[in-house]
């Protein structure tokens, strides 16, 4: 199912004709209890194109997170097939990027030194990583900050910091689960227009878990939404807004539409803890 508000165009064809680099077919999601079988998610199936930013919206409990997890290969599908850049996903994925909500910086590391503990991880030559570290400071605009503690930093820059840190072996795919969701509506709002940002200069397939109807609205080209637990695709909206797009955006009638869509879905399924 694809909608978009009657006034808007949708999403030129040719945006999304690049190589299918995540895609699911029947993915579900069941956990075995003392009680038995509970179904998490219903069969899904969905295709990411490489370069795409794909949001997903839903009711708390409904699977959002689940779902990045199985992208990632942190847990197991219970049923389907879901691939990776033409692989079955069969245990975690060397080539995605993981940023949570919390931004998991250890404090008595310095910026730069949380960034290469991907490297260190990974084992990747550390003059390289050095390098590659320092480039991704200067795209995020922290320069001037690499031997600053967590402690010293905004929320939001230690996101930014949690974000370069995924990025430092240049994944092809980048999962976000509510990346800032504990930050204040300001900061919120400036780190979309970073993400945003970031994105367009890496060129990465980002997928992003959010309970946020604008946030997904402002950083997606579509937007995937899922019903209540057990949860399945409902909807899919194409999101075409012209890039970059400046917070301005959100004042726009053409902005105003996708929201009052998704927000009309939300209401029809009896449920509306995004906001």
């Amino acid at each position: 199912m694809s909608a978009v508000p009657s006034n808007v165009v949708p999403l030129a064809a040719g945006a999304r004709t690049g190589q299918v680099l995540i895609e699911g077919r029947g993915v579900r999601k069941v956990y075995r209890t003392r009680e038995g079988e509970v179904e998490t998610l219903r069969p899904l199936d969905f295709q990411i194109r490489a370069g795409e930013f794909v949001s997903v919206v839903g009711p708390s409990g409904c699977g959002k997170s689940t779902l990045m997890k199985m992208v990632a290969g942190l847990l197991p599908i219970s049923g389907g097939e879901l691939r990776l850049a033409g692989r079955p996903v069969t245990g975690p994925q060397t080539d995605v990027g993981i940023v949570f909500q919390s931004a998991l910086l250890l404090p008595w590391r310095r910026v730069i030194d949380n960034i290469l503990l991907q490297a260190e991880i990974r084992g990747m030559p550390m003059a390289a990583a050095r390098q590659r570290a320092e480039s991704l400071i200067a795209m995020a605009g922290l320069q001037g900050f690499e031997h600053k503690y967590p402690w010293q930093l905004s929320g939001g820059m230690q996101q930014r910091v949690a974000i370069l840190r995924a990025l430092l072996h240049d994944p092809p795919v980048l999962l976000m689960d509510e990346p800032f969701g504990a930050l204040d509506a300001m900061t919120r709002e400036r780190m979309n227009l970073e993400l945003q940002r970031i994105w367009q200069a890496s060129g990465k397939t980002v997928l992003l878990i959010t309970h946020s109807i604008p946030e997904a609205v402002f950083l997606s080209d579509r937007v995937l939404v899922m019903s209540e637990r057990p949860g399945r695709i409902a909807a899919t909206y194409d999101i075409d807004l012209p890039r970059p797009r400046p917070l301005d955006v959100m004042g726009t009638e053409a902005f105003a539409a996708y929201a009052r869509q998704l927000r009309a879905h939300f209401y029809a399924q009896g449920h509306l803890d995004a906001h």
